[in-house]
């Protein structure tokens, strides 16, 4: 299974917890103190959303198993792409609005997904998790009858249905349920827009839900179906259990409006045993919530040196509404809604593969309007600041202006977006895990580079060139003093030996040849390694001292062990018919005493 970290751009606002609940009454608009109005709410509802803004946007759609979705329609406005092989996709220069941006996904077997945001100025990053359209029950128009699904929850009908231009419908009814339960964490992938709403006084608030319900009718041709006016069904949504302490005997319900991509409030559930029961007239995702007040807020972080820090896990908390989350941008940057004058515990964290324990923890707010603040975050002697960066070309060597690289670290997976030809990756990585897997994607060509292991060298790692060419299995590359970068692409013979077998007798080693017979051609590397694992950092091979490990690039090209400080980084060794790969970077002499620099990558398949 491919893992595929989740990447919101905004702060998704979950009941991940509860620690108290100020009230659970009705949300009856405009906030009242000592009889003075203290909200001001604007005649249309998109007063609220500000200007019409450009910005970008990278996205991955997966299934609930996690496992990208490829060929899925995606829509911001009026611009549209596919999802590629990976799940990918990347709009540019969208038009949303300053605190508003809504992303649309659809795919013939799934049920309709979206992703609303906050955008930011760099590129806005999401992941959604379609869910498939797997019909529950199937019903019949003229019979009232409940369909009920494995965990409880149920919806009931009067018989009457409507076809999408409003009229009578007849036949048998495909009825599709998805119940969200807030206790997942996989809800915020999989619920659409975002926890942003309109209240019926046409005021916009956060939602902290209790629970969702997805609800899509179909006809025997496959049609969308709905209620007719007059008619409406009776839903019901299982409370998990953690939540009856503090769950109110009346709630707000509210329908997502998937035309503008926020929700709605329409009338109220109630608690009835250990679920809640409401009425409802047409069908859309519905959610039992409460609401609060909201004001927008961007973090911008960096390390001490004022470097702007991405894919870092930025967390805020409210003792009343919860824990909400989101990644940082390559600029650093996540925002998202906030409850509005509350204090905040502000929270960064670099990856649950090294630590869940917060790098960075501040008390913030509370905040009555719109807020960026900065933060930075120190030094930590269990992290390392990397920086990876690198030139990404297309196959015929013009470089990439429409594509994205994936940082795959631990069991996390970064897609960084790639438009200009070049990348720059900031992280933080923990002290005992120095590898890491690269994969550049072409998404104009659908070209690929395939997944390539390196290995950091720190602060900064350089990984050269790459190129996207599916149609390339292997290959060879270095630069000399930054000079114009040769590829081998042919003849290429990589052998691995046991100790005893190779061109030494002291361990195991590895033999690499590429290309033709002539110096600007070929290339030779030749390894000692030290078993079992063997990957790891090597200098260079001194063939005059007994048990020496360490590399050696000779004959082909003009590299003496004079004042040679190159270092090899042997990231793995596969099987037969697997891969080896091995980055390098450092200075020497030539044979005429001459000083160089050079750095390459080898991602060759292994011979025997």
């Amino acid at each position: 299974m491919k893992n595929i970290t989740k990447t919101p751009n905004l702060f998704l606002v979950l009941l991940i917890s509860l620690l108290t609940i100020t009230s659970c009454q009705k949300d009856d608009g405009p906030s009242m103190n000592n009889g003075e109005q203290q909200e001001n709410i604007p005649d249309n509802f998109s007063e609220y959303f500000g200007n019409d803004v450009s910005k970008n946007f990278l996205g991955t759609v997966i299934d609930d198993d996690k496992e990208p979705i490829e060929g899925v329609t995606i829509s911001i406005g009026n611009e549209t792409a596919m999802t590629d092989s990976n799940g990918v996709f990347i709009i540019n220069n969208a038009t949303v609005k300053e605190r508003f941006g809504y992303i649309k996904a659809e795919k013939e077997g799934y049920i309709h997904g979206s992703r609303a945001v906050v955008p930011s100025n760099g590129t806005n990053k999401v992941t959604i998790m379609l869910l498939e359209a797997s019909i529950t029950g199937t019903i019949s128009s003229g019979n009232a009858e409940t369909v009920t699904s494995d965990d409880g929850s149920s919806v009931s009908f009067d018989g009457n249905f409507v076809k999408e231009d409003g009229t009578e419908y007849t036949g048998s009814v495909d009825v599709i349920i998805h119940h969200l339960d807030p206790a997942d964490e996989d809800m915020s992938m999989q619920m659409p827009g975002m926890l942003y709403a309109q209240n019926e006084a046409g005021a916009e608030r956060m939602l902290q839900t209790m629970g969702m319900l997805a609800v899509e009718l179909r006809g025997s041709g496959g049609e969308d179906l709905n209620l007719p006016e007059g008619s409406t069904s009776e839903i019901r949504i299982p409370l998990d259990p953690s939540l009856m302490g503090i769950a109110p005997a009346t709630i707000p319900l509210w329908y997502f409006d998937e035309v503008n991509g926020y929700w709605k409030e329409e009338g109220e559930a109630t608690l009835q045993g250990n679920e809640y029961v409401g009425t409802v007239a047409h069908f859309s995702f519905w959610n039992c919530d409460i609401p609060a007040e909201a004001v927008t807020l961007c973090v911008n972080a960096t390390n001490e040196n004022q470097d702007a820090l991405n894919n870092l896990w930025v967390s805020i908390t409210s003792t009343t509404f919860g824990t909400t989350y989101g990644y940082t941008n390559e600029n650093g940057e996540v925002c998202g809604f906030v409850p509005s004058n509350e204090t905040l515990e502000l929270n960064v964290y670099g990856y649950e593969y090294c630590s869940d324990t917060p790098l960075y923890t501040e008390t913030i707010g509370p905040f009555s309007m719109d807020t960026s603040i900065s933060i930075a975050v120190p030094e930590n002697p269990d992290i390392i600041s990397e920086t990876v960066i690198g030139v990404f070309n297309t196959c015929n060597g013009n470089p990439v202006t429409d594509g994205y690289v994936e940082l795959t670290y631990g069991d996390q997976t970064f897609v960084d977006a790639v438009s200009n030809g070049e990348f720059e990756i900031n992280l933080l990585r923990c002290t005992e895990d120095n590898t890491f897997i690269l994969k550049g994607n072409d998404y104009t060509n659908l070209q690929s580079t395939g997944n390539i292991s390196y290995s950091f060298t720190t602060s900064l790692t350089d990984v050269g060139e790459l190129s996207a060419c599916n149609d390339v299995d292997e290959f060879i590359q270095f630069t000399i003093d930054n000079e114009e970068t040769v590829y081998i692409l042919e003849n290429i013979y990589a052998n691995f030996y046991a100790a005893g077998q190779g061109q030494t007798t002291d361990g195991p080693s590895l033999d690499i040849f590429g290309g033709g017979n002539d110096q600007e051609t070929c290339f030779y590397m030749y390894g000692v390694v030290v078993g079992p694992e063997y990957v790891g950092t090597y200098d260079t091979l001194d063939w005059n001292t007994p048990g020496d490990t360490g590399f050696f690039i000779g004959e082909c090209l003009s590299v003496t062990n004079t004042n040679n400080e190159i270092e090899y980084n042997l990231n793995y060794i596969g099987e037969v018919d697997e891969y080896i790969d091995i980055n390098f970077t450092g200075s020497y002499e030539d044979y005429e005493g001459n000083p160089h620099t050079i750095s390459g990558t080898v991602h060759v398949l292994r011979d025997n």
